[in-house]
């Protein structure tokens, strides 16, 4: 009997326990909950005070964090802040723009229209030079070859001999064979079903027999040899 008393008052010690850890676990959770603040979805589109047009890609930061978006070309954004967070509007062509949260916010979506003042600023005038420094000018111009001009490059491209020796020995391109075999096929065609045409009277036939003459195509090559 004293047995049984003892197991039960052991079993209502550990329920009791256990009751005790859940509620303490429970109270833990919400004031965890009550202690992080409420998620805010911000959105909203940022003007030209002037004009009231869009301006597109300005920056949008959280102040003291790291977290921050970009606009989209029409100037709308979206971005999750928390309440009493303070943002900054950063552009080039605008002047830095604060607004903050209200910490009295209690809606998950908040929506506003934010506007910037354009700011007019003087840029110093800079000169641009293809060379760091004039020791480095100095050293490039003596290093120049001005031994031929381009006029005189020009000139020995287009001598006789050298116009000639390409004259005789570049081939035809892709294109050229192209046309001579299409060509070729076209007067096979014309010609079909009928007596093919005299290639005594062709004038291209002749011109390329006196051009194939002049390059000496026709020369007897093991003779020579």
């Amino acid at each position: 009997m004293g047995k049984f008393i003892a197991m039960k008052f052991t079993a209502v010690l550990i329920l009791t326990v256990l009751m005790a850890f859940n509620g303490l676990k429970a109270q833990t959770v919400n004031a965890k909950a009550q202690s992080t603040p409420p998620l805010i979805q911000f959105s909203g589109v940022v003007y030209d005070q002037d004009s009231l047009t869009p301006i597109p890609f300005v920056s949008i930061l959280i102040k003291g964090t790291n977290r921050g978006t970009i606009c989209g070309f029409s100037g709308f954004f979206s971005l999750i802040v928390n309440p009493g967070d303070e943002l900054e509007f950063h552009s080039v062509t605008h002047k830095l723009r604060t607004y903050k949260i209200a910490d009295t916010l209690s809606q998950k979506y908040y929506y506003a229209i934010q506007l910037l003042t354009k700011d007019t600023f003087q840029l110093a005038e800079i000169e641009v030079y293809p060379w760091p420094s004039k020791e480095d000018f100095k050293r490039a111009f003596l290093a120049l070859d001005l031994s031929d001009s381009d006029m005189d490059r020009a000139e020995k491209n287009l001598q006789n001999e050298a116009m000639t020796y390409l004259e005789r020995n570049q081939t035809a391109s892709a294109s050229e064979n192209y046309k001579y075999v299409m060509q070729a096929y076209y007067t096979k065609v014309y010609s079909s079903g009928q007596a093919p045409s005299i290639s005594l009277l062709n004038p291209v036939a002749w011109a390329q027999f006196i051009d194939a003459w002049r390059k000496g195509k026709f020369k007897n090559k093991a003779k020579k040899k």
